[in-house]
């Protein structure tokens, strides 16, 4: 395993939590407007990017932001400064009102948040991993840049790790802190026409396996030189948690209320003429097998607990046993619809099993390895039907073994029917603020080959 030694790095200088809720008050006291919400935040990131193997870039940003939102009666603006100073913040205070004055009255106008209720826990917050020094995260890459050479693969990567503080407070009482950590590892081997990519997030750079997913990373790249072709069609397909991870999101963001009810998501129903007549929650779309919530308090992510116009990020059952139970509501629709307001649907995580990815892949008589999806976008907004590409690591599986790598290839697939059609699911990864499992599915479509590595 890597080691971590930090005594060469500095205590971060965040904001604490009676130095923000203090200056939020500030702010609020200075305020002329009828109603005020303030909004801060302060970060201290650092990054090291590495290429051929050998680092190519090591920096830090620190980073402070301060908006102030004014209200008269239906009108409001906002302004910034990422100026800590009294005279940016009275100027900023300023702005802010002069602009709220004059600006149009919002037909969707909401009244200021009365003080919420938040889940009674602390974010996680690693100290490691907040005073990781420039010299230690080069260690770590300069050791996966070894072991890429050893294997005579080119790498190229980033490692990441940041510090951050986010407060919000308003007018009539409303107040929130939250202080978190965050670290990500990416990287990805070249070797001759083979290619292979791992990646994983994390609230403390301990639990970065970076030694594993590198070896890992290494040992895909030698597998999948020199791919065969094969033709495009629908195949049963075993999903690694990272190509996942780039999928379940599309479907999760697109859990829109409002959407739904006006009959633009493939959330809505519709009569025989085609007009909207509600949602389909409570509806079985989706197997059995998939359950997701959203759940800031999972043991994987630990984090904030609430979104940044103040509403509670509580736990929330998504889809139960394959079948919807909520959809995102704003706070004006949920107005609209006498519904509760949810907030975002995020951070998204799917139960896993004890199942491993191989595990799945001994299921599977014959079907494909997805490593990567890449570049997916949409087709049809209304039905969720998206396109991408594999990348980094396609294989084809025979007789419950891979058996061989296949070059890459475009799908073209309507993400609800993939949910329906998983048959088994492995244990969980984090990949930024989202925990997903890898997924065999019985049918996935692929449109055509690329030339993508």
């Amino acid at each position: 395993m890597f080691s971590i030694h930090s005594e060469t790095a500095k205590v971060p200088t965040l904001l604490s939590e009676d130095e923000a809720t203090s200056l939020i008050e500030s702010v609020i006291k200075q305020s002329e407007a009828e109603g005020v919400f303030v909004s801060l935040s302060s970060s201290e990131s650092s990054l090291s990017r590495f290429s051929e193997n050998q680092i190519s870039q090591n920096i830090g940003k620190n980073r402070f932001s301060l908006t102030v939102t004014s209200y008269f009666g239906k009108r409001s603006a906002s302004a910034s400064t990422t100026e800590l100073d009294a005279d940016a913040i009275a100027q900023t205070i300023r702005r802010s009102q002069d602009l709220a004055r004059i600006a149009p009255e919002d037909p969707e106008w909401m009244p200021l948040l009365e003080p919420q209720t938040y889940e009674k826990r602390s974010p996680a917050f690693d100290l490691e991993t907040a005073i990781l020094s420039p010299l230690e995260r080069g260690e770590i890459v300069k050791q996966v840049c070894s072991l890429c050479r050893q294997a005579n693969a080119d790498s190229s990567g980033t490692l990441s790790t940041e510090a951050s503080v986010r407060a919000i407070g308003n007018s009539l009482g409303l107040r929130a802190y939250n202080r978190t950590t965050e670290a990500d590892f990416s990287v990805t081997a070249r070797l001759k026409n083979g290619s292979s990519w791992g990646n994983q997030t994390a609230f403390a750079i301990a639990q970065l396996p970076i030694e594993d997913i590198t070896e890992q990373v290494i040992q895909r790249a030698i597998a999948s030189c020199n791919p065969r072709e094969i033709q495009p069609g629908v195949y049963p397909v075993v999903f690694d948690a990272a190509a996942f991870f780039g999928l379940l999101p599309w479907v999760i963001w697109n859990l829109d209320a409002r959407a739904a009810d006006e009959g633009r998501s493939f959330m809505s129903r519709t009569d025989e003429a085609g007009h909207p007549i509600g949602n389909r929650v409570g509806e079985a779309m989706f197997s059995p097998l998939v359950q997701v919530q959203r759940h800031p308090a999972h043991p994987l992510l630990q984090s904030g607990t609430f979104f940044d116009d103040g509403l509670s990020n509580g736990y929330l059952e998504i889809v139960k046993d394959g079948i919807p139970q909520t959809l995102a509501y704003s706070r004006y629709w949920a107005q609209e619809k006498g519904k509760q307001p949810t907030g975002v649907m995020s951070p998204i995580v799917m139960t896993g099993s004890e199942q491993s990815l191989s595990d799945l892949i001994s299921q599977t008589e014959r079907g494909i390895l997805v490593s990567r999806s890449w570049y997916v976008r949409y087709v049809n907004p209304r039905t969720l039907e998206v396109t991408g590409m594999t990348r980094d690591g396609t294989f084809w599986i025979e007789d419950g073994q891979i058996a061989y790598p296949i070059k890459n290839l475009r799908f073209n697939q309507c993400l609800p029917d993939m949910l329906r059609d998983i048959e088994a699911i492995s244990s969980v990864q984090r990949f930024d603020s989202t925990v997903v499992p890898g997924v065999k599915v019985k049918a996935f479509n692929f449109s055509s080959v690329t030339d993508s590595v």
